[in-house]
């Protein structure tokens, strides 16, 4: 059977109070857990966006061709895939404090270390082991809030986070741009060491243990692995873990190809570059809390998402029809708005395939949560090289690897996730289990 429901007998009302008031007292802190797993979840972001306006500048100072260049936010991407797949599992065998406060310790180590990078294979070196640790960021807040909420109630939360982790990527690159008028890129990771250092005080600090010992996994590797099977062998969840990680790929493509694409082909400057990667995470932004506090709750969540998906669709093909010419030679203003589109959709297209990815798991969250994020960043990993296959001076590769993953995202929904159907039913609970409603008191 896949990852289920069942504990393995009723608890007795003494032991279930036990494990609830945890959660409870976490609950309770509201506002200051929600800044700091958003702070949590604005890792990536940081780590990546405020790098962007940098990349030139990087191929000049390394003298390294664009390609391998990209090759450091590849790498960087790698690193999260990768240690989403070792630190969820850790969670949820040693609680979620622990192997998150070693892995913030070690992010700021690794990028302290890219400052510092002599040549760009150093710097991807470095890149990887910030990633990788970095991960740990990531996967525990998406674990933690399985913790804490379920159903519209976490639907909304990731809605939230959006929110605040997508404040990152509106300053971040508006920062990165400030930081070169007075420095070089290795001051940008200067300043990221700064931001990690803080972030893992607060952590340490402030941030309770949202997994009570009871409900902590004894096993090792093996059963780690075990439950990531159970978890895979559920068609639905692999269907939201596929549709959310090509829709991810489609995003990490305008990420990746942007900084070129902006001001290599259309000739902006770093600090316009900024402004415009700016405006589109402020869409993203805004169209998440539509998502949030009116679609959930009033849309099914899966109806949420394939219009989300089919929007993201829609301006992939328009990118690729103004980037090969077919509407003639086009300016910056289109591909802008363009881009703008597609990157607004997204907020409504990954809140939502991660919600009903997570709305099938009652146990194992950090498990479940490490598999979005493995899938979602490997295939941006895989994504993020090929929009610069044809050099510097087309834009037509990331108009293809986006509408290419949009199709393959919708395609995945349709053929996997079962549309029509709720669809948010815990793994192995059964037909009647109801997903929406566990909410209040786990």
């Amino acid at each position: 059977m896949p990852e289920g429901g069942a504990t393995g007998g009723a608890i007795p009302d003494v032991a279930r109070e036990a494990v609830a008031a945890p959660v409870r007292a976490a609950r309770r802190t509201g506002l200051l857990v929600t800044l700091v797993l958003g702070g949590l979840t604005a890792t990536p972001p940081l780590a990546m966006d405020m790098y962007l306006p940098a990349l030139p500048q990087v191929t000049d100072a390394l003298h390294a061709p664009a390609a391998t260049v990209q090759l450091t936010l590849t790498a960087c991407l790698a690193g999260m895939a990768l240690g989403q797949l070792v630190v969820g599992p850790m969670s949820d065998r040693w609680g979620r404090r622990r192997p998150l406060l070693v892995g913030l310790a070690v992010y700021v180590v690794a990028t302290a270390l890219c400052a510092l990078a002599p040549t760009v294979e150093a710097l991807i070196a470095f890149r990887l082991a910030q990633g990788l640790a970095g991960a740990a960021g990531i996967v525990i807040a998406r674990a933690v809030v399985r913790d804490l909420y379920d159903g519209v109630a976490m639907a909304r939360f990731f809605s939230t986070l959006m929110l605040i982790s997508g404040t990152a990527p509106v300053v971040a690159p508006l920062v990165g741009g400030q930081i070169l008028r007075v420095t070089d890129w290795r001051g940008v990771f200067v300043v990221l060491t700064v931001v990690g250092v803080v972030l893992a005080g607060v952590v340490a600090a402030r941030l309770p243990e949202t997994l009570p010992a009871s409900e902590r996994h004894a096993g090792g590797v093996g059963e780690a692995l075990h439950s990531m099977r159970r978890l895979l062998a559920d068609p639905p969840f692999t269907g939201f873990l596929l549709t959310g990680g090509f829709a991810f790929a489609a995003l990490f493509a305008y990420i990746s190809a942007s900084p070129f694409v902006i001001q290599e082909i259309y000739g902006a400057s770093p600090q316009t570059f900024s402004l415009l990667f700016g405006v589109n995470s402020v869409g993203l932004v805004v169209v998440g809390q539509i998502n949030g506090k009116v679609l959930v709750g009033r849309v099914r969540l899966d109806r949420a998402l394939a219009a989300g998906l089919g929007v993201v669709l829609l301006a992939a093909t328009a990118l690729l029809l103004m980037t090969t010419g077919v509407f003639g030679k086009v300016g910056l203003v289109p591909v802008a708005v363009a881009l703008f589109v597609l990157m607004s959709a997204m907020g409504v297209a990954l809140p939502n395939a991660q919600t009903l990815a997570l709305l099938r798991v009652r146990h194992s969250a950090g498990s479940a949560s490490a598999l979005l994020g493995t899938s979602s960043f490997a295939i941006g990993a895989v994504a993020s090289p090929l929009v610069g296959i044809a050099g510097e001076d087309t834009a037509v590769p990331m108009a293809v690897v986006q509408l290419v993953a949009a199709v393959v995202a919708l395609g995945c929904f349709v053929a996997l996730c079962r549309p029509g159907r709720d669809g948010t039913e815990p793994v192995g609970a059964g037909e009647a289990a109801g997903a929406g409603t566990e909410g209040a008191e786990r």
